[in-house]
């Protein structure tokens, strides 16, 4: 589970830039581990009218900055659903059950991305997409993820030392086939995935 790039090339891009599949080893290559601690799936959906929130712990990710073509950039997450909950017991309970999640057989959702939509002037800060395939249940359908990457509010340019990412979107449910209580929980799951990385 590491993340790397060169410190030149991210102080240029003033990390607007995130997620490359392969950056060749240098000098000044830094690397980063997932801190398990600040890393989550978050999830929000509909019950009965009332709006509920959940999360899963992030097991990894796979992340790579490739500074040289941000548009071949890629990311890897892999998240613990067989440990969701929603802070509400029954809701939990349905949310695993076999109707839905069915996570004593798929304990794990992944997500891979198969390419990068960059935003105006070819930047992520300014509204990048990230494409990819999600997996949960067992089967895998595409998904469109929006993606930053940023450094903690007030640390230097050239601090690198921790980096923050964030991937949101949304995906209807039933398409995975989790459409258990159709009659009382909406389709449509919002999805907020961060990850804190610190350098090693």
């Amino acid at each position: 589970m590491q993340t790397v790039f060169t410190r030149r090339q991210a102080m240029a891009l003033g990390l607007t830039g995130v997620f490359a599949a392969t950056v060749p080893a240098s000098a000044n290559v830094l690397s980063y581990k997932l801190r398990p601690e600040d890393a989550e799936l978050a999830f929000t959906f509909s019950a009965g009218g009332v709006a509920l929130r959940g999360t899963a712990p992030l097991q990894s990710a796979d992340i790579v900055v490739d500074t040289a073509r941000l548009d071949r950039s890629s990311a890897a997450v892999i998240a613990n659903v067989a440990q969701a909950r929603t802070g509400i017991g029954p809701a939990t309970t349905a949310m695993r059950s076999t109707e839905v999640l069915d996570t004593a057989r798929f304990p794990s959702a992944r997500f891979r991305s198969t390419g990068v939509e960059l935003g105006r002037d070819g930047r992520i800060s300014s509204g990048a997409v990230i494409l990819g395939d999600l997996t949960l249940r067992g089967v895998t359908r595409p998904v469109r993820l929006a993606a930053t990457l940023s450094r903690p509010a007030g640390t230097a340019p050239d601090d690198l030392r921790v980096l923050n990412v964030r991937l949101t979107g949304a995906l209807d449910r039933t398409g995975f086939g989790a459409t258990g209580y159709a009659n009382l929980v909406d389709a449509t799951v919002q999805l907020d995935i961060r990850a804190t990385l610190s350098a090693v």
